[in-house]
């Protein structure tokens, strides 16, 4: 029998609150880090690995199962040294872990349940294992005698699975195939495959459950706009529309859940995220800028709405995620019976909620009514419609009396990025200033709390901050400062963005093998440093650097941000021979990098008549573009197709080297866009 640990649980002075909502379990746990590891070596224990985070819902079911049963916690105290990770806090551990399971066959998730050698060399694992043996899983004090077992008696196949999985692990970074160069015909043909994939009945991606999956989305919004493939724009705008309707929205409170169980967007899986809602938010507000539909403006107010109202973290930046669970139960702050609406909205009222929203004395979920219009065939008029928002106000000050969710108020900034250029993109195409000026209040957080020495850092909470940054956190801080450089003509953010994109090039890039490690040269060592271009549920942070840099290459004319995004595109090309899914947002960068649209607003900055202007080309130009604005005779890189025009007020147009004479009327603006964007486009309309 190996020697006895030290007995304590060492979580207390961790700052995640996913690792505080464990600091009171019988287990042991360690949060992450050499001295973890130094005990694993030192008693010759093998590391039970259990990575999860705040909202996750499986995660405190196998927390109340079996972290907080004391016979458990005896059994991984006695054999193991157990370390907990917040896999927002670390994504860098959680990307190396997941790997490994999906490479023992099995599929990934949270809770993330990995064995580990005193090394940190996985060589078993699982996601949630029930405490007894059920759901053809054997209980979980078996999975771990017995995995003790084989680490001690049988050694050699300890070894085995490690070197195996090692060597996987290796070789993952190893982008191997033919070589194959991107373009936009290619592209066309593979969204025209994925768009046989859209659920044509109720949106998204096949059946249950069923996700978002924005950047997809994004990519046929992007195709569609380009190439006019009517089928594909119609699947994007049949998502949005069924999942505004179903129970996946929030429809008193605003925001998304992360997924939906079922195939209808009807059953959630309550959690909110901030990535999805920021997401979301853009996408919308590009839908509303080609439809203006009423409905997505709607969306995209209530959005912004819910991230002011419950996603502002008490010293600045925006909260991780809302749970899933209160009160013990899933989803319990979220709905409703028949009679407490009743009790509510009396009568009369509730005749017309019911019929709109889906209530019924039986419920739809469970005995409960989880609120959705999926079912109403017959459209509210427009008095009607005013009397649902104030009965829809009036359930949302009820409801806020009840016990809320937990909430992750851990600022991270790859997803404050996502949020902040969300809402400097929507605000500026919907002339939302405040929004704005939020996602600049937010970035100036970033900068003063989560930047030490020039380097960003990924995490904060509680006046501190903690871990190096990755890759996602600069390219979505960078896409934040392009975009906001974009909304606002501040050259303050084109600053950061250079600023982050350099030190992306001294400690990020991989030199041999083109693009970008996740982690920094300089950072924590793992057993391995990945390389990926795998878009997850948000976009791979290679994919989408690859578009931002494209842009930043437009903006300042420095030709080096052209060649990186070149080069991220040619490293990951060939992962197409295999899984073209999980690339869509390196694809929507590929169209900025081929065929961007940049457009120059030249006019008085103080003139009414230039901020309509800019407000009008920021809702006709495609996703793909670069935006300017600058004064009368102000220059621009030599390489801009408008350098020599920036004497004349207007809005220049330029698609490639070929720009549109100089446009004055707001109207007049869409129609050039309409033109120039398709038909000066090379693959098929």
């Amino acid at each position: 029998m190996s020697a006895a640990l030290p007995q304590a649980n060492l979580l207390a002075d961790e700052t995640s609150p996913y690792l505080l909502q464990h600091a009171d379990n019988p287990v042991h746990w360690r949060a992450w880090g050499p001295e973890a590891l130094a005990e694993a070596r030192r008693y010759d224990k093998p590391i039970l690995l259990s990575v999860g985070y705040a909202a996750c819902h499986w995660c405190h079911v196998m927390a109340h199962e079996s972290f907080e049963d004391p016979e458990i916690a005896g059994v991984m105290n006695e054999l193991f040294v157990n370390i907990k990770v917040d896999r927002e806090e670390r994504p860098d551990i959680d990307a190396i872990y997941q790997a490994a399971l999906q490479m023992l066959g099995e599929h990934g998730g949270w809770p993330l349940t990995m064995f580990l050698t005193p090394g940190g060399e996985p060589f078993f694992g699982g996601t949630y294992f029930p405490p007894t043996a059920r759901y053809g899983r054997p209980g979980f004090p078996t999975i771990l005698r017995e995995v003790h077992r084989v680490f001690h008696a049988e050694p050699e196949k300890i070894t085995h699975n490690r070197k195996a999985l090692a060597q996987a692990l290796q070789a993952m970074n190893k982008i191997e195939g033919e070589p194959l160069s991107l373009s936009l015909p290619l592209l066309d043909e593979i969204a025209e495959r994925l768009g046989t994939h859209i659920d044509r009945d109720n949106g998204g991606i096949g059946g249950a459950p069923k996700f978002p999956q924005v950047s997809l989305f994004d990519f046929f919004w992007r195709t569609a706009l380009r190439t006019g493939n009517a089928t594909l724009r119609d699947g994007v705008l049949l998502t949005l529309d069924q999942m505004a309707l179903g129970g996946i929205r929030d429809h008193l409170g605003g925001g998304f859940a992360r997924y939906t169980v079922d195939a209808r967007w009807l059953v959630p899986h309550f959690e909110k995220m901030l990535y999805d809602n920021a997401q979301l938010l853009r996408l919308y507000a590009h839908a509303w800028a080609e439809t203006e539909s009423p409905l997505y403006r709607r969306i995209c107010r209530e959005i912004v709405a819910w991230t002011r109202r419950e996603m502002m973290a008490p010293d600045g930046g925006f909260a991780s995620s809302l749970d899933a669970d209160s009160e013990g139960e899933e989803g319990r702050f979220y709905v409703w019976t028949a009679e407490e609406i009743r009790r509510v909205l009396g009568e009369e009222d509730f005749l017309l909620f019911a019929r709109v929203f889906d209530v019924t004395s039986g419920g739809n979920w469970e005995g409960k009514t989880i609120l959705n219009r999926l079912s109403c065939d017959q459209l509210p008029s427009t008095e009607e419609e005013a009397r649902l928002d104030a009965m829809r106000a009036t359930l949302h000050a009820v409801r806020e009396g009840r016990i809320r969710p937990g909430r992750d108020d851990k600022v991270l900034a790859d997803w404050n990025g996502l949020m902040i250029a969300a809402l400097a993109d929507a605000g500026r195409m919907m002339d939302e200033p405040d929004w704005i000026a939020l996602a600049e209040e937010t970035f100036a957080f970033i900068v003063e709390a989560m930047t030490r020495d020039g380097r960003l850092l990924h995490s904060y909470r509680q006046g501190q901050a903690r871990h190096a940054a990755t890759l996602d956190d600069h390219a979505f801080m960078i896409e934040a400062a392009v975009t906001l450089y974009e909304a606002t003509a501040d050259s303050a953010y084109l600053d950061w963005a250079t600023h982050w994109a350099d030190v992306l090039d001294t400690h990020y890039r991989d030199g041999d093998g083109g693009a970008y490690f996740f982690t920094a040269d300089d950072a924590e060592a793992l057993i391995v440093r990945t390389k990926s271009c795998s878009d997850a549920s948000t976009p791979s942070g290679n994919g989408m650097l690859a578009g931002t840099l494209a842009r930043l290459h437009l903006l300042t004319g420095d030709s080096l941000y052209r060649e990186r995004a070149e080069e991220i595109a040619a490293t990951f090309a060939p992962l197409v021979h295999r899984n073209v899914f999980p690339l869509t947002a390196l694809f929507c960068s590929w169209e900025t990098i081929e065929r961007p649209a940049q457009v120059t607003v030249i006019g008085d900055p103080d003139d009414p008549d230039t901020e309509k202007l800019l407000a009008a080309a920021h809702r006709a130009a495609p996703p793909s573009r670069a935006l300017q604005a600058i004064s009368p005779g102000t220059a621009l890189p030599e390489t801009h197709p408008a350098a020599d025009k920036v004497e004349k007020s207007g809005v220049y147009i330029c698609i490639g080297p070929s720009c549109s004479l100089p446009v004055s009327k707001e109207e007049a603006i869409r129609l050039d866009f309409a033109q120039r964007w398709k038909t000066t486009n090379p693959g098929r309309g």
